[in-house]
């Protein structure tokens, strides 16, 4: 049976470490503060965005929503942002995701201030994670959780072959950058990769992050392979899945997330602490 990689657990130490974090910055005076921006009605959203404000409240951090209905201009959500930028109480900016459709999103993430994007989608920062370029700045959050939570289980990075099965800006693209940079060989693949499985199979560690319910089987992967499973897909039962199939493939894989509690955890406390991580670069 294969080792469980618990975000939850995880998620808690990195809380704990967040939370002593902003009490030694509060003895500076300084409070940590997220703006969040929330267009439209969309249901996992606004469940999204409170649970941040329910773990930033907990953690110290205070978080400020700005909602504005779906019909909200392009000019009316740049000024938004643009306000933010110059609002030296606010330390991190984020807008929260999916978008209307009439939203240019990626124009609206260049307009934050890049020593503010806690969500590590500025060209400017992917730039510099692209280029393994030193010093701080923030970096998308789900990959940097999966990378933290690799060295908390010990999984050796360097040397490793490496598939990432799916190349969004959100978790492939930036999870790739991260993985290069520790000298491992990376392999990026979609659902139309031909020959998907005969990489799967090679491959030391597995990233899925498809969109596609019990997509990737134990059948699919090499034995003792750490597979991390970014998916999360609602079944008609209203059960949560990821893009791998959960018991068949614990039984080969030898490190494994769960869906529910595997990386969702991670990404919301990897926030949490990026905001913190931001406030303090703002303040040396």
């Amino acid at each position: 049976m294969a080792t469980i990689i618990d975000g939850r657990a995880y998620a808690k130490e990195i809380n704990r470490e967040t939370k002593q974090r902003v009490d030694r910055l509060k003895k500076r005076g300084i409070i940590p503060k997220m703006a969040v921006v929330l267009v439209g009605d969309d249901p996992a959203s606004k469940i999204y965005t409170r649970t941040k404000q329910k773990k930033a409240k907990a953690l110290g951090i205070s978080c400020q929503l700005l909602r504005y209905p779906a019909a909200v201009s392009q000019a009316e959500l740049t000024a938004e942002i643009e306000r933010l930028n110059a609002d030296q109480t606010v330390n991190a900016i984020m807008v929260q995701e999916p978008l209307p459709a009439h939203i240019d999103n990626m124009a609206l993430v260049g307009r934050i201030a890049p020593e503010k994007d806690v969500d590590g989608f500025h060209p400017v920062n992917v730039g510099k994670l692209y280029n393994n370029f030193p010093g701080n700045y923030p970096i998308s959050c789900t990959p940097r959780g999966i990378m933290m939570a690799l060295d908390h289980y010990q999984v050796p990075i360097a040397g490793a072959d490496v598939v990432i099965v799916g190349r969004s800006i959100l978790v492939g693209r930036p999870l790739q950058s991260l993985f290069i940079n520790r000298d491992a060989t990376v392999t990026m693949c979609g659902r139309k990769t031909p020959h998907l499985l005969n990489r799967l199979r090679q491959a030391d560690i597995v990233v899925v992050a498809a969109g596609k319910p019990n997509w990737i089987t134990g059948d699919d992967l090499k034995q003792g392979s750490v597979v991390i499973d970014v998916g999360i897909n609602r079944l008609a039962d209203g059960k949560l899945v990821g893009d791998v199939d959960f018991v068949s493939a614990s039984q080969v894989a030898g490190t494994i997330t769960p869906v529910p509690g595997g990386v969702g955890p991670l990404t919301v406390a990897v926030m949490e602490a990026q905001t913190v991580d931001l406030t303090e670069w703002q303040h040396e």
